[in-house]
């Protein structure tokens, strides 16, 4: 069974879908600090030095200065701000995913397909070479 399992996890498609994942989750890490500390902060200086982790909406009743207070109290928040961040992060992560596989594509073209060999008798529809003048089955002539 140690055996079989070796063999399992030394598999190229194995060990390519675990190089894929940790470089991913690297990735996704590289993503979020770039959302969080390069996009957002000049879009939240543009609309008015807004810092969009801290936007919330507080559902207990109580009120609470800041998202930070909110949570140390153990308050009902919508933290949309941070909802907000995370698409973003999303759309970047899939846009670039998007470059990479259309790339990927454009290195893997399949071979355009080899011209037919033979081709279809016109009267009996059997298969004739492609250069045959005469179908060798019904015996008729047939366009070369």
């Amino acid at each position: 069974m140690l055996k079989e399992f070796k063999e399992f996890a030394m598999k190229g498609n194995v060990l390519d879908m675990a190089i894929g994942i940790i470089i991913g989750a690297a990735f996704g890490r590289i993503v979020t600090s770039l959302v969080n500390d390069v996009i957002m902060p000049p879009i939240g200086l543009i609309l008015g030095k807004v810092d969009f982790n801290s936007l919330f909406l507080n559902i207990s009743g109580t009120s609470y200065p800041t998202l930070t207070a909110a949570k140390a109290a153990g308050a009902a928040t919508i933290n949309y701000g941070t909802f907000l961040n995370t698409v973003i992060d999303f759309l970047i992560v899939a846009f670039v995913i998007f470059l990479f596989v259309r790339q990927v594509n454009r290195w893997t073209r399949k071979p355009e397909a080899a011209a037919p060999t033979t081709k279809d008798c016109p009267y009996c529809l059997s298969k004739i070479p492609v250069k045959a003048s005469k179908c060798a089955y019904c015996t008729a002539q047939v366009a070369a």
